[in-house]
């Protein structure tokens, strides 16, 4: 196809619309939210490592290197495939692009030239460095970090710049050592993405990969040279780009599972250690098999060696039992199949079973491919070096991708089975789960993980309580701080004497090696990690032991930052519900019900309250910290503190809005100081809600900085967004803010939430407000079915911020359960009032209050008498309690003073203070208001 194929036949196929990339999901997960099975899997992860790493999607820089070695192998090698590849895309919008093994882009080349003048500097010059850990989730950082083909479309990408690309791009590596020298990268349009891209990619890489061979060492070039000619693959007229035989074909990445190529590699290493001919049938999962052939080879330089090919059969024959080996009985496990070495499989009755010989070329159909070659010596423990840095390279990716305790220790496991052990167990101190340290790790310790290549082996179930004897294997590594390698549990005496009746079960399941490794980090003792062998019979080794080391190390620190993370949510966790409201008190001016929802993940700094004032009216307040985490909690706390605290001192709504504005930029200022040793600590605002409702007048005064404006629901079912001054948030200090005084008939109901209730990525706030208005038209529902009603309905499926709710259904206090009395500043109307009180008091049925009101109210009127101004009004509320008030037109506040023995007067407010239960001054607009409140049981 590659030949003789123009673009649009290669592209014309598989072209797709706006739904590649997954935008919804993606924004989803920039907010925080779990995408978990809604994205492909190496996407998520690059994601997830892309945010671990602090990098921000809408980042535009990269690192760029101006010194390109433009006479390197692999840019040498590389070149006459770029052109070809270039000339075979010309016209097009595709971009090509060679990277080296660190992301680095060496060279690019463009199927028009006019994307030149239009692309960006970042998208056209060589230097420019694309590794994941610096432009996040791309073609060729991501092949980097899976170390295989990988595809990318739209939003798939991190980074904003390229939503509206794919790519497709292939690691390149040295054949003889399997690193990845480099990647090849194709760009385009997603629109035209194509199933039919991938062979391209693949065919150019292995051309290029030919190439570097064609620059590799004389010894390795002979040992490979000397197999291509005596495999006369040439003659068979499979050829690649630069017209030289195809040497190596991908089906190990393209046919085989990672646990089959783990096991052809195993197999083709003892098959190479042999330094003879060799023939074995290898099964594989899924009923599969496949057949390695070794034979030795000496290239034209005297240098000895073995070549490994792996030899796929035919498509009707891939999924048939596998052919019964000579030396091995049909139907036997995977292990039980060892390599056949003989001075050479006889021809015949190789072809009998379908194996071609080893020297000769391979039958019409099949597919033929080099596993390995290299001297037998130095073979096996090349690969093994192979395996295990693959595998350390696999944990840094897979090993810590949450903040879970839980989940990070199953990472472990995951990543050791099956290519380290057959069995992994984790054991994690209770505390350890929790967030802390545990001061006893070995006499606490919890199964937190059983997982192996099967789920009936007797391992400690999960949440078991393990107690451990200190001759056990896993104590000991604890105590020493060092791995300890049992290679043969049945002499393994220790281990057995912690429970023998569950060793002989392991045993039985041929359980036959261990290690147990101490997971430690910072000084911490954070559990024990254990890893079974079973199916190979050779016993762990040093090696072995110190790959395990290795894997814990990195998960012990992904594990502490897991365990310190969850100690600090669950802090703010529990500091922000000791801040918030554990019940509401009780008042008779509203019926209230509330809902608080804490976000997805962090803790916010959402806040409500109900404050009972004089007068028998009642304060509503909702308030939102901007931010997450501690800090913001620990803000909303102060705020809320604050709040009640000038709530008492009787101020108006916007005079209690200008004290929290001043304090928000006292805490700032305090809190990102200029000196050396300050730092700040990201204080940027709060919004709030204020409003007092007094149910004699049924008249509510609010004020807001900053806060969605309340919704009113009428007796009469119809809902309204209240127009309120917006008001500038709390923090910016000197803005002023205005109060709005509003009638509210009574059983309307009024709501207050704070924004996380409407705001989401994924829906308008007009929608949201749409849905808040559909939920409220219910006026004949109680707060509580209302409030619940709210959260159904518009309440986001996954909340990125705390949601507060705050839903008051407005009574009033009937008019003939308040008495007023105008008077002027006589004292001889002092007598008049105390006994109209009184007979009012008899109509209440109010009796036996009446002696201490009338002393109370003697008090209060005659010092507004003597000390007041004109006009004075004495009013009488009949509510929960019983509350006595007079108001004169002065502005000064009486203050209760300690009284010597002496002095004539003074004592009245002490009186006053003695009789009712609580006492206190509101100031008004004409003057102020004295008022006692006395509890009915006790008057």
């Amino acid at each position: 196809m590659i030949e003789g194929a123009s673009v649009r036949e290669v592209m014309h196929m598989g072209v797709v619309g706006d739904r590649i990339g997954p935008v919804r999901f993606r924004d989803r997960f920039l907010q925080g939210e779990s995408v978990e099975g809604s994205v492909r899997s190496p996407i998520l992860s690059s994601w997830q490592r892309s945010r671990l790493l602090g990098l921000s999607p809408d980042q535009s820089e990269l690192p760029f290197e101006q010194d390109i070695d433009l006479e390197g192998p692999l840019l040498r090698a590389a070149e006459p495939v770029l052109d070809r590849l270039q000339a075979i895309f010309a016209g097009s919008q595709t971009n090509i692009s060679l990277a080296d093994g660190h992301g680095m882009v060496l060279a690019r080349r463009f199927g028009e030239k006019s994307m030149l003048r239009r692309l960006a500097p970042i998208q056209i010059l060589p230097g420019f460095v694309f590794a994941e850990q610096f432009a996040g989730t791309n073609g060729i950082g991501l092949s980097l970090a899976e170390r295989r083909l990988c595809q990318v479309y739209g939003a798939e990408h991190f980074a904003e710049r390229s939503q509206a690309s794919a790519c497709t791009a292939i690691p390149l590596r040295d054949q003889l050592s399997g690193h990845i020298l480099g990647v090849l990268c194709l760009g385009y349009p997603y629109t035209d993405a194509d199933p039919a891209l991938i062979p391209v990619v693949r065919k150019a890489a292995e051309a290029i990969e030919r190439r570097l061979m064609d620059q590799s060492s004389a010894r390795e070039h002979g040992l490979l040279q000397a197999y291509l000619d005596a495999a006369r693959l040439a003659r068979s007229g499979e050829h690649g780009l630069d017209g030289h035989p195809v040497a190596m074909v991908d089906f190990l990445q393209s046919e085989l599972e990672q646990s089959d190529q783990a096991t052809l590699k195993e197999k083709a290493t003892e098959l190479m250690s042999g330094d003879r001919r060799a023939v074995t049938e290898v099964p594989l999962s899924r009923g599969r098999w496949v057949t390695l052939v070794s034979r030795p080879v000496t290239s034209a330089a005297g240098v000895e060696g073995v070549v490994v090919e792996a030899l796929l059969p035919e498509e009707s024959e891939r999924h048939a039992p596998a052919p019964t080996h000579p030396h091995v009985p049909a139907g036997a496990p995977p292990t039980a199949f060892r390599p056949h070495l003989a001075p050479g499989p006889d021809p015949a009755s190789v072809r009998a079973r379908g194996t071609p010989p080893a020297d000769g070329p391979t039958r019409a159909g099949r597919v033929r491919g080099l596993v390995l070659v290299g001297e037998p010596e130095v073979g096996k423990y090349a690969v093994a070096a192979r395996r295990r840095l693959e595998l350390l390279a696999e944990a840094s990716n897979r090993i810590g991708t949450t903040l879970d305790v839980s989940r990070t220790a199953w990472e472990l496991a995951e990543t050791a089975v099956p290519r380290l052990a057959d069995f992994v167990t984790i054991d994690l101190p209770a505390g350890v789960l929790l967030g802390e340290e545990s001061p006893h790790p070995t006499t606490e310790m919890h199964r937190t993980v059983v997982h192996g290549i099967r789920e009936d082996c007797p391992f400690y179930p999960v949440g078991a309580q393990v107690s451990l004897r200190p001759t056990t294997p896993h104590m000991r590594c604890i105590a020493a701080g060092q791995p300890v390698l049992e290679q043969d549990l049945k002499a393994a005496f220790g281990w057995i004497a912690q429970d023998p009746q569950h060793a002989e079960l392991l045993l039985a399941h041929n359980i036959h090696s261990l290690i147990t490794v101490p997971l430690l980090a910072r000084g911490a003792v954070l559990g024990v990690a254990s890893f079974y062998r079973s199916q190979d019979p050779a016993p762990y080794g040093d090696d072995d032991r110190s790959l395990a080391q290795e894997l814990a190390a990195r998960a012990s620190l992904c594990i502490d930052n897991a365990r310190r993370y969850t100690r600090e949510h669950t802090l703010a966790l529990s500091l922000q519900r000791s801040l918030l409201p554990r019940g509401l008190p009780e008042q008779s001016a509203v019926e209230v019900a509330h809902r608080y929802l804490p976000a997805e993940s962090g803790v916010g700094g959402d806040w409500f309250d109900v404050i009972p004032l004089s007068g028998a009216r009642v304060a509503l307040l909702v308030g939102d910290v901007v931010g997450h985490g501690l800090h913001a909690a620990a803000t909303m706390g102060r705020l809320r503190t604050a709040a009640r605290n000038f709530a008492e001192l009787e101020l108006a709504p916007d005079e209690l809005l200008t004290h929290l504005d001043n304090l928000m930029v006292r805490l700032d200022r305090e809190e990102g100081g200029d000196g050396p040793d300050s730092a700040s600590t990201g204080i940027v605002g709060a919004t709030c809600l204020y409003a007092i409702y007094d149910p004699t007048s049924q008249l509510c005064t609010m004020a807001r900085a900053g806060h969605p404006p309340p919704a009113l629901v009428r007796p009469d079912g119809a809902v309204s967004l209240l127009d309120l001054p917006a008001g500038p948030p709390l923090g910016l200090g000197g803005l002023p803010f205005e109060s709005v005084e509003i009638r509210l008939p009574e059983r309307s109901q009024l709501v207050l939430y704070t924004d996380g209730l409407i705001e989401d990525r994924h829906r308008d706030v007009d929608v949201a407000l749409d849905a808040l208005n559909r939920a409220l038209a219910h006026p004949d529902r109680a707060p509580e079915d209302t409030a619940q009603a709210v959260i159904d309905a518009v309440a986001p499926e996954h909340p990125a911020d705390d949601i507060a709710l705050l839903v008051a259904r407005t009574n009033a206090v009937p008019a003939d359960r308040i008495a007023t009395w105008e008077l002027d500043a006589d004292p001889a109307l002092v007598s008049e009032v105390r006994a109209a009180s009184v007979s009012q008091l008899n109509r209440w049925g109010l009796e036996e209050s009446a002696f201490a009101t009338e002393l109370l109210l003697s008090e209060l009127v005659t010092n507004a008498v003597r000390y007041g101004t004109a006009p004075i009004r004495v009013r009488l509320i009949h509510d929960r309690n019983l509350i006595c008030e007079v108001h004169d037109a002065s502005s000064s506040a009486p203050r209760m003073r300690q009284s010597a023995t002496t002095d004539e007067g003074g004592r009245g407010l002490f009186l006053v203070a003695q009789l009712a239960q609580s006492w206190g001054t509101r100031y008004t607009t004409g003057g102020k208001v004295i008022w006692a409140e006395c509890g009915l049981p006790a008057a």
